[in-house]
């Protein structure tokens, strides 16, 4: 599985552009104002010390796993500091999201596995009025992620805990409309699309949802392809490591690979 996901890597990387090579100007726009500032800001400094914190943090905590697990450490009782090196998104990539909520301007945003919470910080930096719900379905992760939150002063993140399968729906039903989903959750391939197609009817034409790990496996990427070919999807960017999925009304159905 590893030495595929190696291989699923170079040959994104040799297939996809750069902002150069999109004809689209939306694709174009986003890629060169947001996908590529890799420019410094101060909102990020306190996540970072945050993230600095857990991967010096050796307390052992219970995970409980209810998706597809670890492709690196299957052991339930594990320290802070190692969940935080091997599943905590690194900071470009966090950083990438954050930019994605600013630049998007959600109302509400729901993001599928809180894991420690440093993704999470960068969604509520990004939209400090938009109310934004996490889910996480460890008890002991989600309380170290609750902590770092009231650590940061973050006050706009209601976090819940559970399984996906029946927070989720019941997150979607509750709302009246989604503008930024980020599903970081059960990396399987029915999982997947139970996700996307419970969004669905609560979509609109300036939605972003944003799924994680999209060559994780092979159902995962067989998950990813019928994502964008599901007819109500306008445009998807491949980042390899996150695909976005945009529902543009108007828009030619288009799907770019970016190097990221």
């Amino acid at each position: 599985m590893v030495f595929q996901f190696f291989v699923d890597y170079l040959q994104h990387r040799f297939t996809a552009k750069s902002r150069h090579g999109t004809h689209s100007p939306f694709v174009y726009k986003l890629t060169d104002e947001v996908i590529y500032d890799f420019s410094a800001k101060k909102v990020y400094n306190s996540i970072e010390d945050q993230r600095k914190k857990l991967l010096n943090d050796d307390r052992l905590i219970t995970v409980t796993d209810l998706g597809a697990g670890s492709h690196l450490n299957k052991n339930r009782t594990k320290k802070v500091s190692q969940i935080a090196k091997n599943a905590l998104k690194n900071p470009r990539l966090a950083q990438l999201i954050y930019r994605l909520v600013v630049n998007q301007h959600p109302q509400n945003v729901i993001e599928l596995g809180t894991c420690l919470g440093i993704t999470t910080a960068y969604l509520a930096k990004a939209v400090p009025d938009a109310a934004i719900l996490t889910i996480e379905g460890c008890p002991e992760t989600a309380a170290v992620a609750y902590q770092n939150f009231n650590e940061l002063g973050l006050n706009n993140i209601e976090l819940q805990v559970g399984n996906f399968n029946d927070l989720l729906p019941k997150a979607i039903n509750e709302a009246e409309k989604l503008d930024f989903v980020y599903i970081d959750g059960n990396h399987t391939k029915e999982a997947t699309l139970n996700y996307f197609n419970w969004c669905l009817p609560k979509i609109h034409e300036n939605s972003l949802l944003i799924f994680d790990d999209i060559y994780w496996s092979k159902g995962m990427k067989e998950a990813w392809e019928e994502i964008k070919n599901h007819p109500q999807v306008a445009i998807t960017i491949d980042l390899f490591w996150i695909g976005l999925v945009y529902f543009k009304k108007g828009q030619a159905k288009e799907h770019f690979k970016i190097k990221f």
